[in-house]
């Protein structure tokens, strides 16, 4: 083999094994095979000066991890969509291409709001991952879609293609970008507008291990340059999904208009049940031999269209801007609107984030600002319409000190674009907040435990800080008008509440955790901590070092355990907590029985014993699998009261469907 050849292999495999080791932290040679690479490179090059490039992986470890978005031409185009807005512009586009294919099945499937990519398979091996660019040419992410945990680097099964372009969207799930911009904000870093924007900017890293912290997803949909031949695009659908791809399985081919406007209304109303966001629904000839016969414009197949939902954005007046105070004392501008009706609820309130983006966004009180609200993220002000204005509006003051307890506010580190209230203990409004979060699905899920409950505690004294709130008793609790009735006896939220601690008691030690309001700690970076020490006590005497080791921790939020482990009341919280007998070391799902090891389940609609999160975890605590979507792979769709379409889907696809008393049945092994 010549020098010229021998090094370019070399360098391809080398700079592989140190994607895998910086990147994935999934080495797949030892310490000593890699050095036995580079020290083969070193020697040519040595050898052939001449030979070796100004990026190779002898010049240090950059030239192996940096993305630089070198533009490469996709093998065939990447083509865009025409839109079509309401029934009727939808109803001349199947006019135009029945003139062409009577005979056409439809294939409807969700338009993610995400960001186009092309994936590049040779032999099996993912090659090359491009953005759509200008459809001719796109820019090379192939380092950061290769961080993508649900994206395969080489495909499976019997019929692999010689060559296969495939095509997708990279998206962020709902639940993710909701945590990712908790943690921003509270890091007084910017937020990302929306689960695309984040989707981009994650893509978007020169540095792969950025991108790589990110729980980006990708779905595929579709196939571009290819040595494989279909019949339907519904079969080429098939193919993917043996290659072991990621495909939707919300995906139909029906036959009529009336199907199709059938599909298209259904998810107009479950469009917020979904993880990911979509913006409408893309309909496509399902037939290969049609969709050659009617063909493309420049830009668009015409055998294809998106029909795009409307818009989840309203303009409304702003009456005020005020500021709320944070469970973490993080202090933030909110606005006051007039009631508008968006997404299916009425607005009155949408966030502002910090004063900083309230001067960026040129917004003042009285103005008509455009709002913007998706499924379950909190609505936010975008933008103010100025040429509405009438020289009335006035400019917003961040206030000096705090609204609730009058505590000076300050900078938690210099240069925060977040002001906070330092009186973290006693501060009414942080205490309020932090007592509701505890008692919120997202954390211990105490029922009663809400606003006015919190409220309640507070205004007659029960408890000082959530240190003492799992020694409440009838007693205490009756000293609050909240918990007693009018003839002076126990109101039966008394009861409620105090069997609702207990039951919390027995949480899963990353809830626990989560419920300490340690700032940037979420549900994610609390799972991994339970995971990795076991215990509270453990994670409390852990070093910055040893935390920030655990995947999906990090540095900044391993010093933000060690600094709340330093104050004294804050160890009096797990202290008390653990006394009372609250879950503070890990309890291995392996003591439980495996009733439902290998068994897949979906579950949709109400259910009266279980929450929506506590049922997934009792799933996997059983040895079982939570999945969000209904397939062919799925075992069991759990139904509850009012359920959505994933009981439909089961249906349709033959799944077994099942109460929840067969549920508890299946628990017990029977």
């Amino acid at each position: 083999m010549n020098p010229r050849q021998r090094i370019a292999e070399l360098t391809e495999e080398i700079r592989d094994h140190i994607f895998r080791y910086y990147v994935l932290d999934n080495p797949t040679v030892t310490d000593a095979h890699f050095d036995k690479l580079m020290r083969e490179l070193e020697e040519i090059e040595k050898e052939h000066p001449e030979l070796r490039a100004d990026d190779s992986p002898t010049l240090g470890i950059g030239g192996g991890l940096a993305t630089t978005f070198q533009q490469i031409d996709h093998l065939e185009k990447m083509m865009s969509l025409d839109n079509v807005f309401d029934e009727t512009e939808l109803n001349s586009w199947f006019d135009r291409v029945e003139k062409d294919a009577a005979n056409a099945n439809w294939l409807c499937e969700l338009k993610i709001d995400g960001l186009a990519i092309n994936l590049r398979y040779e032999n099996g091996v993912l090659t090359k991952a491009l953005t759509r660019g200008n459809g001719t040419t796109g820019e090379d992410v192939t380092l950061n879609v290769k961080t993508i945990k649900n994206l395969p680097h080489e495909l499976k099964g019997k019929n692999i293609p010689r060559l296969i372009e495939i095509r997708g969207e990279v998206y962020f799930p709902i639940a993710a970008f909701n945590e990712l911009n908790s943690s921003l904000e509270e890091s007084g870093k910017a937020t990302f507008a929306n689960p695309r924007n984040a989707a981009a900017g994650s893509l978007r890293q020169k540095d792969p291990r950025v991108t790589a912290s990110r729980p980006l997803n990708v779905l595929v949909h579709g196939i571009g340059a290819t040595d494989t031949k279909f019949d339907n695009q519904s079969q080429a659908y098939e193919l993917l999904k043996s290659l072991g791809l990621p495909t939707s399985s919300h995906f139909q081919v029906l036959k009529s208009r009336k199907e199709v406007a059938k599909f298209i209304e259904n998810y107009a109303q479950h469009r917020h049940d979904l993880e990911h966001e979509i913006d409408g629904v893309v309909i496509k000839v399902d037939q290969i031999d049609l969709q050659k016969k009617l063909g493309v414009t420049s830009r668009a197949p015409k055998w294809a269209i998106a029909y795009k939902y409307p818009p989840e954005e309203v303009v409304t007046k702003l009456l005020d801007i005020q500021v709320s105070v944070g469970r973490t004392g993080r202090v933030t501008p909110f606005a006051v609107m007039e009631p508008v009706l968006v997404a299916g609820s009425t607005v009155t309130h949408a966030t502002l984030h910090n004063s900083q983006e309230v001067t960026r966004k040129g917004v003042l009180i009285g103005d008509y600002v455009v709002i913007r609200k998706a499924g379950d993220v909190i609505p936010e002000v975008l933008s103010a319409v100025t040429d509405r204005r009438t020289g009335n509006e006035q400019k917003f003051k961040m206030p000096d000190k705090c609204p609730d307890c009058g505590a000076k506010l300050v900078e938690q580190s210099e240069g925060d674009v977040d002001l906070r209230c330092p009186n973290a203990q006693s501060c009414p409004a942080q205490l309020r907040e932090r007592l509701y979060y505890i008692g919120s699905r997202a954390a211990l899920d105490i029922d009663v435990l809400g606003y006015e409950a919190a409220n309640a505690l507070l205004d007659a004294r029960i408890i000082k800080d959530e240190s003492e709130l799992f020694d409440l008793t009838t007693e205490k609790l009756m000293t609050s008008p909240f918990f007693t009735k009018k003839d002076g006896t126990a109101g039966a939220n008394v009861k409620k509440i105090l069997d609702a601690l207990e039951t919390a008691k027995s949480r899963p030690l990353w809830r626990v955790i989560v419920s300490l309001s340690i700032r940037h700690v979420g549900p994610t970076a609390a799972q991994a901590l339970a995971n990795s020490f076991k215990s509270i006590e453990a994670i409390s005497k852990a070093k910055s070092d040893q935390l920030s080791e655990v995947d999906g921790v990090g540095g900044v939020i391993a010093d933000s355990i060690v600094d709340w482990f330093k104050v004294d009341w804050h160890k009096n919280i797990v202290k008390s907590w653990a006394k009372a007998g609250v879950m503070t070391e890990l309890v291995e799902s392996s003591n439980l029985p495996q009733t439902l090891a290998g068994l897949t389940f979906v579950v949709t609609g109400s259910l009266e014993t279980f929450t929506r999160d506590g049922i997934n975890e009792v799933i996997m605590a059983h040895g079982g699998k939570s999945s969000s979507s209904v397939s062919k792979k799925t075992d069991y769709v759990l139904v509850g009261s009012e359920p959505g379409s994933k009981a439909k889907k089961a249906e349709e696809l033959g799944v077994a469907i099942i109460d929840e008393a067969k549920f508890k049945e299946m628990l017990k092994g029977k």
